[in-house]
């Protein structure tokens, strides 16, 4: 069935989703902070909206692809936000990376709007956006999640539905936690055999191809060695972002996060270094060590 749709964020990752509803035969209306990332939707037939809340205007279901929480809540609600363009009883669709609490939060203003929130957070990077072969991690009540299904099934080969508000986001941080460990991992590997005396691209060709890597891993590996770092499949600053929230929910839980909390600091080096806006395998560096305090 054909929907219109408002996009609200079109990033690499909400412009890929965007074009995998393009392709599904979805009307959409975008919005963007930096307009010229709209251009190539406009271009497909989008229509480009100056505010969320004129975006949101006859739109069916909103879909919310932005970095941080705070920008999601005051997109959606904020004086020019979604939320005064939207019917009562249209979806939400939160792609982002947040915590679990702004998950919450953002479904009870929803809920309290006459908004059906569902928590629909992605894995994977734009050219899956792009394909639909995005992983969804859902949370939120049945019904609505029922209701966004077609939704989630355009921009995502595998809808993981995990519990209420908030789950989505706790599935997000522990996958994303994983790949962060991964890539520290790889640079200290790769720091560790050069000092010896090992040729960085030998070794990292060595441990992209070995049984010990991983998919991920792999593409990471061809991408230092080939120098394709921008455009970032996932940013370093999003990954150190990311990792920030995943020792808040270890600290909230209890749970003793010594190895995140090591991999966290390489990556907040790496910002501070100027490499946040490369992709997360900068912390590898093809001729030189991994950021160092």
């Amino acid at each position: 069935m054909t929907s219109t749709i408002a996009v609200l964020g079109t990033g690499a990752m909400g412009a890929g989703m965007a074009e995998r509803l393009l392709d599904e035969g979805h009307r959409l209306r975008v919005w963007n902070r930096s307009t010229e990332k709209l251009l190539p939707l406009l271009e497909r037939g989008a229509v480009a909206a100056a505010t969320p809340a004129e975006a949101a205007q006859g739109a069916d279901a909103v879909l919310v692809s932005l970095a941080h929480a705070d920008a999601v809540t005051t997109v959606l609600f904020g004086p020019d936000g979604a939320v005064h363009g939207l019917a009562k009883g249209a979806l939400v669709l939160d792609t982002s990376t947040t915590s679990a609490e702004s998950a919450r939060e953002i479904g009870s203003l929803a809920e309290e709007a006459g908004l059906r929130f569902v928590e629909s957070r992605v894995l994977g990077n734009p050219h899956h956006a792009r394909g639909g072969q995005l992983r969804v991690l859902v949370g939120g009540p049945e019904a609505y999640i029922e209701a966004a299904r077609p939704l989630l099934e355009a921009i995502g080969k595998d809808v993981n539905v995990l519990g209420e508000w908030g789950s989505g986001a706790q599935m997000k941080i522990a996958l994303n936690l994983f790949l962060g460990v991964q890539l520290a991992g790889l640079a200290e590997a790769v720091d560790i055999g050069a000092a010896a005396g090992l040729d960085r691209a030998t070794v990292l060709g060595v441990l992209g191809g070995s049984g010990y890597s991983s998919p991920v891993v792999a593409f990471r590996c061809m991408l230092v060695n080939a120098d394709r770092l921008e455009p970032a499949a996932f940013r370093l600053d999003l990954m150190d972002k990311d990792l920030r929230l995943a020792t808040d929910l270890a600290a909230a839980n209890g749970v003793s996060a010594p190895v995140t909390v090591a991999s966290g600091e390489l990556f907040r080096q790496g910002v501070a270094a100027g490499l946040g806006h490369l992709d997360a395998v900068a912390v590898v560096r093809p001729t030189e060590p991994a950021v160092v305090s």
